[in-house]
């Protein structure tokens, strides 16, 4: 049985690094429409048999029950390692072997990503890794069996995940993906999808609604590099 589990925090506080230049009520609104960009790519994966989504955000419980998705609400949310590694062994419980976690922003995700990272999996203990841009984080991870080793979400990931599966004498495979490498947390992030041809979704709709598209092609400029620069 092979599925996807993502995790999604409380929204209403999403997306702090982005504060210098939005709102919370647009850091919130960008999360969503990031959010149901991947929930779409998701629902058009082939060769799923099950989804599930860990939260206490009301609306992304919703939303996944609209998909038919089973739903694992949380309580409290301490990090999202520990709700993934939750969530984890009830998917194994429930006759998951193989488990792929994904974010909610990357929205530029196609349900084709999550079929070849699917693919790409060995015979158990295995697990596949999609780093972040910068090569450091984790932003996609498949494990077989789903508890296989704990998750380390954050600063450095991918280096402690891989010392993990080693741990486990687990084969673990490391690919790029450059939609999936895109995820939306800084204002650096946010001129990276500005720039990708095409921008479509829930997101490239809200982005160009907002006027933020337009700002961040202009980020380049001297009078803008400070209030575009990367936070944090």
């Amino acid at each position: 049985m092979r599925a996807v589990l993502i995790p999604v925090k409380n929204l209403s506080r999403a997306k702090q690094r982005l504060a210098p230049l939005l709102s919370q009520a647009d850091r919130t609104a960008l999360a969503m429409a990031m959010m149901e960009d991947v929930f779409s790519a998701v629902a058009c994966v082939r060769g799923l048999d099950a989804v599930f989504v860990v939260s206490n955000h009301g609306p992304a419980l919703e939303r996944a029950r609209s998909l038919g998705w089973e739903v694992i609400r949380e309580r409290r949310q301490v990090s999202e390692s520990v709700s993934v590694d939750r969530a984890s062994h009830y998917c194994a419980a429930r006759g998951v072997r193989a488990l792929l976690r994904l974010p909610i922003d990357i929205p530029l995700l196609q349900s084709s990503d999550v079929e070849d990272v699917l693919a790409a999996a060995g015979p158990d203990p295995a697990s596949v890794l999609v780093p972040s841009r910068d090569g450091t984080g984790t932003n996609a991870l498949l494990r077989t069996p789903p508890a296989l080793f704990r998750s380390h979400f954050g600063q450095d990931s991918l280096r402690k995940h891989l010392a993990e599966a080693a741990g486990k004498g687990a084969l673990a495979c490391v690919i790029r993906n450059a939609r999936i490498e895109l995820d939306v947390d800084d204002a650096e992030d946010l001129r990276a999808l500005a720039a990708w041809r095409d921008l479509g979704g829930a997101t490239g709709c809200w982005l160009r609604r907002a006027g933020f598209l337009t700002r961040a092609m202009r980020a380049g400029s001297a009078g803008e590099q400070q209030s575009w620069g990367k936070q944090g």
